[in-house]
């Protein structure tokens, strides 16, 4: 059962007992991914490394070694 089912199965089951629907799936999927991202920012700050731009100078040394 994939999560579209257990979607069906319960908004089924909600509304036979009148009960508010269930939100689809996927619609918090944005939320989430923005707080991984924030809670990740943060641990990055507390252990005194920068926040932002890690990926970029990553890239940025491997396409402009030193020397």
């Amino acid at each position: 059962m994939n999560a579209l089912h257990q979607y069906v199965f319960d908004a089924y089951r909600a509304a036979r007992l009148g009960e508010p629907t269930p939100p689809e799936p996927g619609t918090h999927d944005l939320a989430v991914l923005r707080a991984v991202r924030d809670r990740r920012r943060f641990a990055r700050v507390v252990a005194g490394r920068p926040a932002r731009g890690t990926v970029r100078a990553a890239l940025h040394r491997w396409l402009h070694p030193a020397g």
